[in-house]
């Protein structure tokens, strides 16, 4: 039986389902709707596919999704909106891409749907290219959402009505965004002052901040849409924007819009084209994006949307996009919480106008599709957290492993259970598991011995606990798989373990009385110690039998110094460095006839 999230005060994701449930009734009470029943609420993400989707865009789709699986949990019938930005202007050659060069910057400021995919893609273009990790790795996780192309909505001519009305306001809308203009201006002076009268004494307070800026710049470049101008010009306002009949490009300049014929004249800085069309019959061409996002969240009627730090700052798309929906489309700005960034273990805040960022595919290639939803599910929106690509996602894994034997005996926390629940499925059904989750670090270190070796593996695996042994790889998958990928893709070559092939006779040579005795006590104590407990014991307890203490000696300062040197002469003698894997996982690797040959028995 799957286990049912409940609401809980510490709960972030109950808490929003409460608030978009009352805004969905709210906004129903006195229409149509409400003699039909419950109301079907709306949750939106938008995804720019300009470039590698990554871990940090994720966050744009996991908290709408994981606030509508609880709705649905609930009997609602939702809809999860995601709008693949596909229209929005191609703006740099992202680094890092395989298949791409310099040339593709002849196509900077077409739509991402117009420019070519990376050589050797089996897409069309560019946006379906990176659509696709994406669409496959939200499969993987569970989410359900209904997929929107804003190319096809804009050339279609789904938003007509919309932009029409929106070239007729366009006064308004462009006093709405003069007030932040000013804002914006005033700002900067009063930065500038400040900076003047006091530059010795802000010296400090600049210095930390720069990482800071740095940061929300780089936020603001890769965010796509969220750079565009605002839609003005010498000849005035127009929040809309077409691509070039001549070159595709979006670098044109409206010069003239008649609003009861429509005909809508605009030049080309790019190529020198103009032309003259009839924008109600006219199709190439979209909102800027300040105007844009509003207009969707209207016509959509969208309840609830997160938005990233680079969209929530004062004069920023989602502020000014509350006073466009309500003044100019008559709708309502959704519930929409700020979410913080997400970084990787040993890296930079993620952008993804930059290269080699890990995406989602490549985290479901090293953690199990319930792992990477907890960490996303655990968190609330305006806590940044990291993913780990590094020796920390061993800790995870045990973090997670703990967490379920606490789930698994009733001693869990509720607001714990809940974001467990959360991780291991949705409101369809349960995600796929590993049958017999054997702890990932013990995975990891056996396939690192291994080198993979499929009878090899099943061979230590099975021995680690003799009352219940193993006997099939696939109960350990897909665990195993990912605790392999994870060794092959993420740990260096030089960190991986080899094991000796003979002994190191000189280092055996150099051992003292007291070095040889505890190497004979291993010895003797390896064929009734041959699993992984009882190995942990034996390890540890050498070193205590050495100091005449008992086995089950609490460990002092002196013993723990003794317990290191006894491992790291181990660790010499099996694979040449002072460390390694986990010493009883790497007897059991090496097995008992290969370590009493290596230990110069």
């Amino acid at each position: 039986m799957p286990i049912v999230a409940q609401s809980t005060e510490t709960d972030w994701v109950s808490r929003f389902a409460d608030d978009v449930i009352a805004e969905s009734e709210r906004r129903a009470s006195g229409t149509k709707h409400a003699a039909a029943g419950p109301p079907v609420v709306v949750v939106a993400s938008g995804l720019s596919p300009s470039g590698p989707i990554h871990l940090g865009n994720l966050r744009e789709v996991m908290t709408p999704h994981l606030v509508a699986d609880e709705i649905r949990r609930r009997g609602y019938e939702v809809r999860h909106l995601i709008s693949w930005d596909d229209y929005d202007r191609y703006r740099k050659v992202p680094a890092g891409v395989p298949g791409t060069d310099t040339s593709w910057a002849v196509h900077i400021g077409k739509p991402l749907t117009s420019v070519p995919a990376p050589a050797g893609s089996a897409y069309p273009n560019w946006a379906e290219h990176f659509k696709a990790a994406m669409t496959e790795s939200l499969a993987e996780l569970g989410v359900e959402y209904d997929g929107i192309s804003q190319t096809e909505q804009y050339t279609s001519g789904v938003y007509r009505e919309q932009i029409l009305h929106a070239m007729k306001h366009r006064a308004d809308i462009d006093a709405i965004l003069d007030r932040y203009r000013t804002k914006d201006k005033d700002k900067s002076a009063a930065a500038g002052a400040t900076g003047a009268t006091g530059a010795g004494q802000k010296q400090g307070q600049k210095q930390g901040q720069k990482k800071v800026e740095e940061a929300e710049l780089e936020a603001a470049e890769g965010s796509g849409a969220a750079a565009e101008d605002d839609g003005g010009g010498s000849a005035g306002y127009f929040p809309y924007k077409p691509y070039c009949g001549g070159c595709g490009k979006d670098l044109t300049t409206v010069t003239a819009y008649d609003d009861e014929t429509t005909e809508l004249t605009y030049t080309c800085a790019e190529c020198g084209f103009t032309e003259t069309v009839l924008l109600s019959e006219f199709n190439r061409g979209k909102l800027v994006w300040k105007v844009d996002w509003p207009m969707r969240w209207a016509y959509e009627g969208v309840i609830f949307e997160p938005s990233g730090v680079d969209h929530s700052s004062p004069g920023s798309s989602f502020v000014v996009g509350g006073q466009i929906v309500r003044e100019v489309f008559d709708g309502v700005q959704p519930i929409g919480p700020m979410y913080a960034f997400v970084g990787i273990s040993g890296m930079a805040k993620m952008s993804s106008s930059k290269g080699g960022v890990p995406t989602p595919a490549d985290a479901l290639k090293i953690m199990e599709a319930p792992l990477l939803r907890w960490l996303y599910a655990r968190r609330r929106p305006n806590q940044s957290f990291k993913i780990a690509f590094d020796q920390e996602i061993q800790r995870l894994y045990d973090e997670w492993d703990a967490l379920e034997r606490k789930v698994a005996d009733g001693t869990v926390l509720p607001a714990d259970a809940a974001a467990y629940a959360r991780a291991t499925g949705t409101a369809a059904g349960e995600l796929p598991r590993t049958p017999r989750p054997l702890p990932y670090r013990t995975l990891a270190s056996v396939v690192d011995i291994t080198a993979g070796a499929e009878e090899q593996t099943l061979r230590i695996l099975s021995e680690l606990d003799p009352d219940r042994p193993l006997t099939s790889l696939d109960e350990v998958r897909p665990r195993l798989d990912r605790a392999e990928n994870w060794i092959t893709s993420q740990v260096p070559a030089e960190a991986r373990t080899i094991v000796r092939a003979e002994p190191d006779h000189e280092l055996l040579d150099s051992l003292d009385e007291q070095g040889r005795e505890s190497l004979r006590l291993l010895l003797a104590g390896l064929d009734s110690h041959w699993s992984l407990d009882g190995l942990t014991t034996l390890v540890y307890g050498v070193p205590k039998t050495m100091a005449g203490l008992a086995p089950d000696a609490k460990p002092t300062p002196e013993l723990k110094i003794a317990q290191r040197s006894f491992f790291a002469v181990l660790y010499q003698l099996l694979v040449g460095r002072d460390t390694g894997p986990r010493l009883p996982t790497l007897l059991l690797a090496v097995g008992a006839d290969r370590v009493r040959k290596l230990l110069g028995a």
